[in-house]
């Protein structure tokens, strides 16, 4: 009696493994999708997706010390930087030279319609200040290619404020 128990046990243990397996392997995976973002003192570094595709990334570096936000997207067949973006973040939160500006960086998805020709890339990176107490998305465009393009600047697509500006 006890060893048919056991008996019994093993099979549906067996039987949920290989049913488990089953359903595993039919049901449809999705790729994990990950950025990354890291800071130190003057700048920070954030990467953002570029395409639905997946084919590259797009790496960009906020310096605190010039509100300067710079980019590149790394091609992935060339191996080469074949996009460069730029924008004077400082400029855009109309920030006092006289006060020391405290920013954040991320990155995020968005598929944003093309305007005057310029499809935007599918990523999107967010900049916060806090003596302004706002938060600026910016995206940038994207265009397949093997070679260089010129440097683009990114657009300001929107502003929300978080915070009472510090005087």
């Amino acid at each position: 009696m006890k060893n048919e128990q056991q008996g019994m046990q093993m099979f549906w243990l067996v039987a949920g493994l290989a049913g488990g397996l089953c359903i595993a392997s039919l049901w449809p995976g999705e790729p994990a999708q990950a950025v990354a973002t890291d800071r130190s003192s003057k700048f920070a570094l954030a990467t953002s997706e570029v395409s639905f595709a997946g084919t590259s990334e797009a790496v960009f570096a906020l310096d605190f010390l010039t509100g300067r936000l710079t980019g590149g997207i790394l091609n992935n067949r060339s191996g080469k930087f074949t996009h460069a973006y730029y924008r004077n973040v400082a400029a855009d939160f109309q920030l006092d030279p006289k006060i020391d500006p405290t920013y954040a960086i991320v990155t995020g998805r968005c598929q944003l319609p093309g305007a005057r020709g310029v499809t935007p890339a599918q990523g999107v990176v967010y900049v916060a200040e806090l003596t302004s107490g706002k938060v600026a998305a910016y995206v940038f465009p994207y265009k397949e290619s093997n070679r260089p393009l010129p440097p683009a600047e990114m657009t300001p697509t929107d502003f929300f404020t978080f915070r009472e500006a510090v005087n």
